[in-house]
């Protein structure tokens, strides 16, 4: 049985429908920030589906010395305040240094590890003292076996409240792919299973000075994920990803996120009858 998570109104793992952690890959400014988040509460809405809304205040780990990384953590935490206060969503980052994630546990709702530094202990130890729930994403060069090994550190601090993100492996050069069996390995330590459906379609690198991306392959991916069994979905979105300074080529266009979800669900139905809840 998998562990259930309570962040605000929203529950998931267990026996719980499938939620979804969405938003632009990094704030770029409040007003594009806010707009996206008051369309993500629209969707929630309409489609029955639990939102986590997700932005970064600072991208740490670009592929160039040149690549925006964001408004720093002052101001984007600021504008993340107001997202959860403005629309009643909760808010999710990433904390890149121990030194980060007090100030950023005083506005998140739950603090993200992100991949390259899933196996940093005092990072995620620090995270878990906050009391706060922990997304840790699966780094791309480890095998979904070792996240034991991560998830005791993060309950070693006697914080339960961790989840789990698949995000893809790596696949030789500037090429990542992802290994289905992943998901019931993962599932079975006890916590719930995320996919980043749009971070293991990136290219990493793979335009020289930033990442490339495959968008079109989102929907199969996540369909199959679905039908595996996860718990939630993670899909970064945006207005005009074809002009994002940040991910732009594996983010989904936003106007297309909701007939996404309502065929995810159908997807998720179908895979109920046919073999039972097995998440």
């Amino acid at each position: 049985m998998t562990r259930e998570i309570i962040l605000g109104d929203i529950h998931f793992g267990s026996n719980h429908p499938f939620l979804l952690i969405a938003g632009p890959c990094v704030i770029e400014t409040e007003e594009k920030t806010l707009s996206v988040a008051e369309e993500l509460k629209k969707i929630s809405e309409e489609t029955g589906t639990p939102i986590i809304f997700k932005s970064s205040y600072d991208k740490a780990n670009r592929t160039s010395i040149s690549s925006f990384r964001g408004p720093g953590i002052d101001k984007g935490l600021s504008i993340l305040y107001k997202v959860k206060k403005q629309y009643k969503i909760p808010v999710l980052s990433d904390v890149h240094s121990t030194h980060e994630v007090e100030k950023a546990s005083e506005v998140l709702d739950a603090l993200q590890i992100p991949a390259f530094l899933c196996r940093q202990t005092d990072l995620i130890i620090a995270a878990a003292k906050t009391g706060k729930p922990v997304n840790i994403k699966k780094g791309q060069f480890l095998s979904p076996w070792d996240i034991e090994n991560i998830i005791e550190k993060c309950i070693s601090t006697g914080n339960k409240s961790v989840f789990i993100t698949e995000r893809g492996s790596c696949f030789g050069y500037n090429n990542l792919v992802v290994d289905f069996r992943s998901f019931p390995i993962m599932r079975s330590f006890g916590y719930p299973v995320i996919f980043d459906v749009t971070h293991s379609l990136q290219v990493p690198g793979g335009m020289g000075r930033s990442s490339g991306g495959q968008r079109e392959f989102a929907e199969p991916l996540a369909r199959a994920a679905v039908a595996v069994g996860v718990h939630g979905l993670f899909m970064e979105v945006h207005p005009d990803p074809d002009n994002a300074p940040c991910d732009g080529p594996n983010m989904l266009k936003l106007k297309d996120l909701p007939g996404l979800l309502m065929r995810l669900k159908k997807v998720e139905e179908a895979a109920e009858t046919s073999y039972g809840k097995s998440h």
